[in-house]
């Protein structure tokens, strides 16, 4: 009798659980869409204003490339957080985070066809073979498009396995990404903001490298 009800107690503090997490989402992931529309709400809000600079084209690239790393960065930590929390449901935003680094990544890819190469294709195809960082920037771009294509609850349940395997590009993206940063940012020696971002995908890569190697050590 006992035992019955202690298991039927923990299944009550379980559903209890479950269900505030659900209510803590309910109104944490409006607000994340929210705050992740703020970056293109800043660069419209700047060039009905006349803000973008001197070089607005420059200023447009800049800014979607720096929040497209800034939105693989929190997509990589969603991970993390969840087994440092304890709290699942964080990992129901992890497909949303990572559907704005995509996002931020087709504006950025967009502003230099349109607007700094005028969709010349024997242009952008010397200049992504000829730079390093803009060959780089077009490989982290390519690999993120199967990864959107596979976001869907749908393609999930499709690929089983593969998904996981498939998805764990998104490492390989993170640091193409800094390289990109990093090379374009070195030619002006203003290495500040690559060495941050670069020490944070560093920091949340580390981390699952530690994982690994624990299961491995644990399963020996």
């Amino acid at each position: 009798m006992v035992s019955a009800s202690n298991q039927r107690s923990r299944a009550a503090t379980a559903r209890a659980t479950t269900a505030t997490q659900g209510d803590w989402l309910r109104w944490a992931k409006p607000l994340a869409f929210a705050a992740s529309l703020y970056p293109l709400a800043r660069l419209v809000l700047f060039g009905f204003t006349g803000n973008l600079g001197a070089n607005p084209i420059e200023f447009i690239t800049r800014s979607t490339g720096l929040w497209t790393l800034v939105f693989l960065c929190i997509t990589l930590t969603v991970s993390p957080a969840r087994r440092l929390t304890g709290v699942n449901e964080l990992l129901r935003l992890r497909r949303m985070f990572g559907l704005f680094a995509f996002f931020y990544v087709m504006l950025h890819f967009a502003t230099y066809v349109w607007l700094d190469q005028w969709f010349d294709p024997m242009s952008i195809g010397k200049d992504i073979v000829k730079r390093p960082f803009i060959t780089v920037g077009f490989a982290a771009f390519v690999c993120l498009i199967p990864l959107a294509v596979t976001s869907t609850r749908a393609m999930v349940r499709r690929l089983g396995r593969n998904w996981a395997r498939l998805h764990k590009l998104i490492y390989l993206i993170a640091v193409l990404a800094i390289l990109h940063f990093w090379w374009m940012k070195a030619g002006k020696n203003d290495l500040l903001l690559p060495q941050i971002y670069g020490t944070i995908v560093i920091a949340l890569l580390g981390v699952r490298l530690l994982w690994w190697v624990k299961r491995r050590y644990a399963a020996r």
